[in-house]
């Protein structure tokens, strides 16, 4: 399993994943890069990714659903403030209500920063996302934030291989 550590600070309103990718930075880049490779990656096995728009470049917008085991749509969207290839990226990430993509003012919008760096012949991957208050970070766990992020990003290893 690629992760390994996970931690949430109430004080900062922060979440932070580490992972170890047995590939180099420019290969795992390529996983974010590519929305087909991404799809792959981004939701636990149980609610797999659709990426219908994907523009990893500053300004840039994603648009993604997760689909559920009955077939249920869970949309978000990503708005790219930095882009710095291969070595890291910066997204706010809301979730939105249907297929307009119009972020949903009623749930949490997190500011997330993925970090690339070489460990060894691999990659290590710290992504640190932060949250506007304590109340929000307090919901996006309860909803199983880490949970599900380490589900999808147990995927990556399997991918790699490929």
């Amino acid at each position: 399993m690629p992760v390994t550590a996970t931690t949430h600070d109430l004080e900062s309103r922060t979440i932070t994943i580490t992972a170890d990718f047995a590939a180099p930075v420019e290969r795992v880049w390529q996983i974010y890069a590519d929305p087909r490779q991404l799809e792959r990656t981004w939701g636990p096995p149980s609610h797999p990714a659709t990426f219908a728009a994907h523009d990893l470049t500053p300004g840039g917008r994603m648009h993604y659903y997760l689909t559920g085991p009955d077939g249920e749509k869970y949309f978000g969207v990503w708005e790219v403030r930095d882009v710095d290839a291969p070595n890291s990226f910066t997204f706010a990430d809301g979730f939105a209500a249907d297929d307009t993509y119009a972020v949903n003012p009623d749930l949490p919008v997190g500011v997330t920063t993925f970090c690339f760096t070489p460990n060894g012949d691999g990659t290590r991957m710290i992504a640190v996302t932060t949250y506007p208050t304590v109340e929000a970070l307090q919901q996006v766990l309860d909803m199983g934030a880490i949970e599900g992020a380490t589900q999808a990003m147990a995927q990556i290893d399997d991918l790699l291989a490929a």
